[in-house]
């Protein structure tokens, strides 16, 4: 779709359209990288992903700014009904996987250094977490196929329980103290790691049996959801290692850890700090856009398909990326989640930068925030001597 009609009298038209694609760069990135081995003889481009996730993202960000503009709600039916974003973002799978294998080939052949092989594996596990956030947007949909996809998507990084976990879990919980994927605030990183990589998987057993029990099944089945996807990762390893030999299970664990833990800090920065409410009922208040912290940063949000509109997508989970939202009432991040993640990995500039946030965010009251229990009593000392 290049263009609509709006209220029979304005016509919309995605000036984004054919800048989505930049989302299909992600996968090659490693593929660039060896050419420029190739072209300098320096294996220092080996990292070349991470010098553009980490350098090059965060600089055009700030060069180019933020984007605020919303499609209006009149044309995005057909926004939505286009294939051309649809096929944008399965196309990734297949380039995901295929680089992948290319990898695992030269992290065992390629009689690489054991400082280059590590910038390969690493590499490999930057475009794995960037695959994740693909099949976070293919999960979220109705279509079969689609669902399957998402699954695909996230076996080469073996997590794929977070199909379950994130889409019946996270989104159910939320913004809450029961939510492994949501972070509060005083909690460094480091203390969110193994809280969030742990309870996501505890929680995505726990749905899939408790749904299961309701069939009058118990959870070792294949239709256990968490067991297809793994099986998925299984076949997938057991086949490179079948192929290359044992050498190839480093590659095939840095790139899955780093991977999954790329995930993890965009979590970590989506909700810090932030809670739904108790009404009288004793339930938590509906989720809505205040209880994510957004971005508009342009470049970013067009490498990861606007999952920097956080707050709309938890608002509306099934709405796809390209009619995703921006609202004034969402809590701002100060930069594109490329340099979020960043400063993410320094807790105290973390803290300098986002705990002030937070309080403004609730006006003072950091009663109404989601606190890290062992700093729940200092934080609030030190914020209501300063209010």
């Amino acid at each position: 779709m290049t263009s609509t009609t709006v209220d029979n009298t304005q016509s919309y038209t995605d000036g984004k359209r054919y800048w989505w694609l930049l989302g299909l760069v992600v996968p090659t990135l490693p593929l660039g990288g060896y050419f420029m081995v190739q072209a300098t003889g320096m294996g220092v481009f080996w990292y070349w992903p991470l010098l553009f996730v980490y350098g090059v993202l965060p600089a055009l960000d700030w060069l180019i700014g933020t984007d605020e503009n919303n499609p209006p709600e009149s044309a995005v039916p057909e926004l939505e009904d286009d294939a051309y974003y649809r096929w944008i973002v399965y196309l990734f799978v297949p380039l995901h996987l295929a680089i992948f294998i290319w990898g695992g080939w030269m992290f065992a052949t390629g009689g690489l250094l054991w400082w280059e092989a590590l910038g390969l594996a690493l590499s490999l596990g930057g475009v794995a977490g960037l695959s994740i956030n693909t099949a976070h947007e293919l999960g979220h949909k109705k279509g079969a196929g689609e669902r399957w996809l998402a699954k695909v998507c996230l076996a080469p990084v073996f997590y794929g329980h977070f199909f379950v976990e994130h889409n019946r879990g996270h989104h159910k919980n939320v913004a809450t103290p029961e939510d492994p994927a949501s972070s509060r605030m005083g909690e460094s990183l480091y203390a969110f790691l193994p809280r969030t990589v742990i309870g996501s998987v505890k929680s995505a057993w726990a749905i899939e049996k408790t749904r299961l029990a309701r069939l009058g099944k118990g959870p070792w089945t294949l239709q256990n959801e968490n067991i297809q996807a793994w099986l998925m990762s299984v076949a997938l390893w057991g086949g490179m290692i079948a192929w290359l030999g044992p050498i190839v299970i480093p590659f095939l664990l840095i790139q899955s850890v780093y991977g999954f833990s790329l995930l993890e800090v965009v979590n970590y920065l989506e909700h810090y700090g932030l809670v739904r409410q108790k009404t009288a009922s004793g339930r938590y208040e509906r989720c809505r856009p205040e209880h994510s912290w957004n971005s508009n940063h342009t470049i970013t949000n067009l490498f990861l398909y606007h999952l920097q509109r956080h707050s709309d997508h938890h608002a509306n989970p099934t709405r796809r990326y390209q009619a995703l939202r921006d609202f004034r009432e969402a809590p701002q991040l100060p930069s594109g989640y490329s340099g979020m993640i960043l400063l993410a990995y320094f807790p105290p500039l973390w803290r300098k930068v986002m705990d002030p946030k937070v309080v403004a965010h609730y006006d003072g009251d950091l009663t109404r925030a989601n606190l890290h229990p062992p700093k729940r009593d200092q934080l609030l000392a030190r914020y209501s001597k300063a209010a």
